[in-house]
């Protein structure tokens, strides 16, 4: 497996008070030919997250347009996205069209933790939060943090999502345990929890995030996701691969694709999505500093 990188698509060039630093989370929504625009999550002067977006054509990576202003915000003082909203992925329902995100939230006094929330993509590209409460929440399975979900639909109907849960804020080394576990769902809404998705291993890789998935019942599935250990806060993107989406085996070592030896993606690569376009895959991904430096673009070889 091998990913040839094409480069930086984006500085994250402030362009708001809201959207001062950060491009992170890049998620594509295909506008036409080769344009997509690219919501992402950037940050206030307070760390807070807001969600942006580039307009940009992905052959010739010319940036077409470029928000002015977030299309989301973090929301008001008590809500579960209080401290800002870190985007998943996109799917649709019947028609209509959704995408999923992390609502931070730092009770006084308290860890901060996150619960999953659901945005509407309405057909003007505009973002509107899909209910008050989350659509996710924190429960006894789940207790302290939840984090990044994808969903994709199979061939069959069902929804399967995979989602980041903390199941401890320190493993005994210095470092969170925050695994990739497995939900699954009829109508995209309600959902079942199923545990554990990806094996994790304490020291090497054991806090992982942002899931992206190709794949379906008849060909299998391959994941791409963020992870690292406990020897330093900086992420590397790790592969696992599973027949039926609920089993997964870890190759972390043929992710194809790893931290360049200089430049804006020589320290981190995190936040990767993976999609298809004209018969083949890209993947965006985050740089240094979990998305200070920007996002880039690879293509599958």
């Amino acid at each position: 497996m091998k990913w040839k990188k094409l480069g930086r698509l984006y500085s994250a060039d402030p362009i708001h008070p809201k959207l001062l630093s950060h491009a992170a989370n890049p998620l594509p929504i295909l506008l036409a030919d080769d344009v997509f625009r690219i919501f992402f999550s950037g940050r206030d002067a307070e760390n807070k997250s807001s969600v942006g977006f580039v307009d940009i054509d992905i052959v010739t990576k010319k940036i077409i347009n470029v928000s002015d202003r977030p299309v989301f915000e973090y929301g008001p003082a008590g809500s579960y996205y209080s401290h800002g909203v870190s985007i998943g992925n996109g799917y649709e329902v019947e028609g209509e069209k959704y995408i999923l995100f992390m609502g931070w939230h730092f009770p006084v006094g308290q860890h901060w933790r996150g619960e999953i929330g659901r945005l509407k993509l309405n057909s003007d590209y505009s973002l509107t939060l899909d209910g008050e409460s989350p659509m996710m929440p924190l429960n006894d399975q789940d207790p302290l943090s939840l984090s990044y979900p994808c969903v994709i639909r199979d061939v069959d109907g069902l929804y399967q999502m995979w989602y980041g849960s903390t199941a401890t804020w320190d493993a005994g080394n210095g470092e969170m345990l925050h695994t990739l576990c497995r939900a699954t769902s009829i109508d995209g809404k309600e959902w079942q929890r199923q545990g554990l998705a990806i094996p994790f291993e304490l020291g090497p890789a054991q806090a992982f995030s942002h899931p992206t998935v190709l794949g379906n019942l008849r060909e299998g599935y391959q994941m791409w996701f963020s992870y690292r250990g406990n020897s330093g806060p900086k992420y590397r993107i790790g592969y696992a691969t599973s027949v039926d989406g609920s089993t997964w085996v870890s190759q972390n070592n043929n992710a194809g694709i790893d931290m360049s030896e200089s430049g804006w993606d020589s320290e981190m690569i995190a936040y990767p999505s993976v999609f298809r376009h004209k018969d083949q895959i890209f993947m965006l991904y985050t740089g240094n500093s979990y998305g200070k430096t920007g996002f880039g673009l690879a293509i599958f070889e």
